[in-house]
């Protein structure tokens, strides 16, 4: 019946296709149907990691008889949140109105024209402790529209008038683009929000165990850019920030959030001490944590701290290119949160062990036991079949040695065991964030003695995959699988985190392949995303999501678990001035993040991409150029540019090749080191302390 999902890009989509469901993808077709045949839409949401996603579908979609209600009532549509997002926000910010909270599975039900009028997560297949059954719900909500459609109208024209709301409530936060002249406090305002920001931060700190707030717990990943960025200011507050982020950092890394085997971030944690995680594993997550470890690593001052940032920095890299990497370069979605065992999925079976099962593969008296947390009950109490790993405290250098031997043996145990699925779309985004990700992280290693050759060619293929498959040099495209686009345009996030990408693969390869295509994307950006209504998340909105949100489009300038569109724009932005691009591109970044003068201080967890660009414009931000006809020593400055500068600092080197930075900078010397601001340099210095110097003393 689902014929139309077979050759979808999406490996959640492609799941689908042998249900009785006759299920559409999301398009006007669809809506069409509904009119022509006069039904309410029904729109299933969800991804190809998500747990109850999969519980959802062998329960109810793939039961004949829920298929055949469906099939008879509704037009049924299956979205990929991760595919479509611009339809996922749309539809989350109903449900959450309807509601009062969210989740995936979600279950949505539309007029023909797009408006919510019933909305809910996953529902059971008979009724469970008060929450009806799907059928249950199937009657009532088709029930509706027979019999009391001027009710259901006017439902669902107060839930679009909501989300109508809420999108010029988020309007008003960004404010006026178009103003050219900045208010005479716009500095000192933003500082004084940054500095409340930590304080605000610092207050919902959990002390005990790190990271902010309860169960279930998040990286935040955003928030922790800025944290690190605000560490290498001259704040008072600095030092706070600091100890916020080691204290995160260092928490998540000793957790079972990360594969003490394998390398990786789970999605998330459900418990308050991140032992013990929803596991699976996303390329969002792993992109941002991965550059955000490397540049902790240069922060931390505790050695076994620094050596840990790094063991991670490294762990996460080699995960990635290891189980995400795909034919051509670029990087798969995810791995699944469940394994297939018996014929059944099980939540974490491929990672969690039992002290017995460690003791067959270590030896019952090994000293790598002594130094992990495990549980009493081998996992019972988290419902697993097995304890998550993780460590009691920082290990010190001959404790990571046994570790690493034990790590080895236990990784080939593990690969024995039934492996999770992966979604192998590439969604051009998350990849921009990836290509960052190895950058940075190729340098912080290669900086710390522990250089990895395959790590920058890694980013430059990902790198050329975008560019060869996702991009025409006009338009971007958002996902692609087996090396064919498909699909939507790509939305702001998408432009803006390619352009991010390519900007930090620049600066650590000196390539100007890579300068002169992120300007490129970070122009169309401008034209495609900021027109004379302000800015948009999406080129072109569906008219369903536009009719749901009240006549609205979409324009978020907070975070989720990537940064927003808004904030990654304003960051590419500011980093395209700085390079020698447009004047008009620092303004509009200025613009882009003004909000953090008020939303910093009430929500910062909301903004932290921003505030992280904030930060940078109060630092000037400072620019490095470096150039030199003697490798060695060019290298030993851009070493030392990188350690004092903070992950602010834009740096320039090899071929000026129209970077306006080394536009007239170039030397016979062996190697001369500019600090800028705005493009106006200081004298040049030959040598890594006076370059620290200069660094240290733009603080």
């Amino acid at each position: 019946m689902a014929e139309r999902l077979k050759n979808q890009a999406s490996a959640y989509l492609r799941q689908h296709a042998g249900n009785p469901v006759d299920w559409w993808p999301f398009g006007d077709s669809a809506f069409e149907e509904a009119r022509r045949r006069d039904v309410p839409v029904f729109i299933s949401i969800g991804y190809a990691a998500c747990h109850w996603c999969h519980v959802m579908a062998h329960e109810s979609f793939e039961d004949p008889e829920i298929a055949r209600v469906l099939n008879r009532d509704f037009v049924s549509i299956k979205v990929d949140r991760e595919e479509r997002p611009d339809v996922d926000s749309a539809y989350m910010a109903a449900t959450q109105a309807l509601t009062g909270q969210g989740g995936w599975p979600m279950s949505v039900f539309t007029l023909p024209d797009g408006r919510t009028y019933y909305a809910g997560t996953y529902f059971p297949p008979r009724q469970l402790q008060g929450t009806p059954s799907f059928s249950q719900v199937l009657e009532a909500v088709s029930g509706a529209w027979r019999d009391r459609r001027s009710e259901v109208e006017r439902s669902a024209e107060q839930i679009a008038a909501h989300l109508a709301s809420n999108q010029a409530a988020n309007r008003n936060l960004l404010g006026d683009l178009s103003a050219t002249v900045r208010p005479p406090d716009a500095d000192t305002g933003s500082a004084r929000a940054l500095e409340a920001a930590v304080e605000a931060l610092a207050a919902a700190e959990d002390t005990e165990y790190g990271g902010f707030g309860g169960a279930p717990k998040f990286p935040p990943s955003p928030l922790l850019r800025f944290l690190l960025a605000h560490a290498h200011s001259g704040s008072p507050t600095a030092g706070t920030a600091a100890a916020l982020a080691e204290r995160t950092l260092t928490a998540m890394a000793l957790g079972g959030i990360y594969d003490q085997v394998g390398g990786g971030f789970a999605r998330y944690a459900v418990d308050r001490r991140w032992q013990v995680p929803h596991f699976e594993k996303m390329l969002y997550d792993n992109a941002q944590l991965l550059r955000i470890y490397a540049h902790f690593s240069r922060l931390a001052e505790d050695a076994d701290v620094k050596a840990l940032a790094l063991r991670v920095t490294r762990g996460t890299a080699r995960w990635m290119a290891a189980e995400l990497a795909v034919p051509g370069g670029a990087f798969a979605s995810s791995l699944d949160a469940d394994t297939l065992v018996d014929g059944h999925r099980v939540e974490g079976a491929t990672y969690v062990f039992t002290r017995a099962q460690l003791e067959a593969v270590l030896g019952a008296g090994s000293a790598a036991l002594d130094l992990l947390d495990l549980d009493a009950d081998d996992g019972a109490s988290h419902r697993l079949p097995g304890s998550t790993l993780r460590f009691r405290a920082v290990p010190d250098e001959a404790q990571s040695r046994i570790w690493d031997d034990a790590r080895t043996a236990l990784a080939a145990a593990r690969s024995e065991r039934p492996q999770p699925e992966r979604d192998g779309k590439v969604v051009a985004g998350w990849n921009g964030l990836a290509v960052a990700g190895l950058a940075d992280a190729a340098l912080a290693l290669a900086d710390a003695g522990m250089a990895e050759d395959w790590m920058l060619p890694a980013a430059e293929a990902a790198a050329g995959y975008l560019l060869e498959v996702h991009w025409d040099g006009r338009t971007l495209r958002r996902v692609s699988s087996d090396g064919q686009a498909q699909g939507i345009e790509g939305l702001l996030e998408d432009y803006a985190g390619v352009a991010e990408g390519l900007f930090a693969l620049y600066a650590a390869t000196g390539n100007p392949r890579w300068h002169h295509a992120a300007q490129e994307l970070a122009a169309a950006a401008v034209e495609r995303f900021l027109g004379p209504d302000g800015l948009s998340d999406t080129a072109r909105e569906p008219e369903q999501i536009r009719q749901a949100q009240g006549g609205h489009s979409a324009a978020n300038p907070l975070d989720d678990a990537v940064p927003s569109g808004t904030a990654l724009l304003a960051g590419v932005l500011l980093t395209s001035a700085s390079y020698g691009g447009p004047g008009r591109h620092r303004a509009l970044a200025e613009g882009l993040v003004d909000h953090v003068r008020r939303a910093g201080p009430a929500i910062p967890q909301a903004v932290g991409w921003s505030m992280a660009v904030r930060q940078f414009l109060l630092d000037g931000p400072r620019e490095l150029a470096v150039t030199g006809t003697d490798r060695t020593a060019v290298a030993r400055l851009l070493s030392a540019g990188r350690s004092a500068g903070g992950p602010g600092l834009v740096i320039a080197h090899g071929e000026a090749g129209g970077v306006g930075l080394l536009e007239g900078r170039e030397t016979e010397a062996p190697a001369l080191a500019y600090v800028c601001r705005g493009m106006v340099c200081r004298r040049p210095v030959d040598s890594a302390p006076e370059l620290e110097a200069e660094l240290a003393g733009g603080n």
